[in-house]
């Protein structure tokens, strides 16, 4: 039996100590962590007593003239009411603008002597400006942007198909991403206005 070295047992002392500090070091900075799920039953503004997705149900969106900006808009009521439609009396109001631009992405033909795109991408561009519907005050404005890519057949009639269906990914992708963006604004908002 031999008797236990003083330097080791010095630095193994001193190493548990410092593995101790940093287990409570670790603690504390978790402690301080404010992270919560944005749709939670939380409100997102400091005034309001409904949860996000009530809160977010409860803003209605202005019409729009084309048929890609009506897909992001469909979609967008989709998702804030789940599915529950448009709200009878909003408690906020967005203007929604969308654009697009068509662009062809590359110019490979194998086989043939013509020059013709045979992909392209849609990009929708969607601009908005939430408002508070009882005071009308402008409570957030962004830009969103999505880009969705599709196949260029010779056909003329599936050409335009696959363009259709890639506006149609991108207005639901885009919807999604000012969803997203719209409640951040409501929770930011929130905070300031408490």
């Amino acid at each position: 039996m031999s008797l236990p070295d003083p330097e080791k047992t010095d630095v193994s002392r001193v190493l548990r100590h410092i593995a101790l500090a940093g287990l409570i070091g670790s603690l504390a900075l978790v402690s301080a962590c404010t992270v919560r799920p944005l749709y939670s039953n939380a409100p997102l503004s400091a005034g309001s007593n409904a949860s996000a997705n009530a809160e977010l149900a409860s803003i209605g969106i202005k019409p729009v003239k084309t048929r890609y900006a009506q897909q992001v808009r469909n979609n967008l009521i989709f998702g804030f009411g789940r599915g529950a439609g448009e709200p009878a009396s909003p408690a906020y109001s967005l203007d929604l603008s969308v654009t697009e631009a068509v662009e062809s992405s590359a110019l490979v033909q194998v086989g043939t002597d013509q020059d013709e795109p045979t992909a392209g991408s849609v990009t929708l561009t969607a601009s908005y400006l939430l408002h508070d519907a009882n005071t009308g005050a402008a409570i957030a404005s962004g830009k969103r942007s999505i880009t969705s890519s599709f196949d260029r057949p010779r056909q003329e009639f599936a050409s335009y198909r696959a363009q259709i269906d890639a506006e149609n990914r991108a207005a639901r992708e885009l919807a999604e991403a000012l969803q997203l963006s719209i409640a951040q604004d409501l929770v930011r908002h929130g905070k300031t206005a408490g």
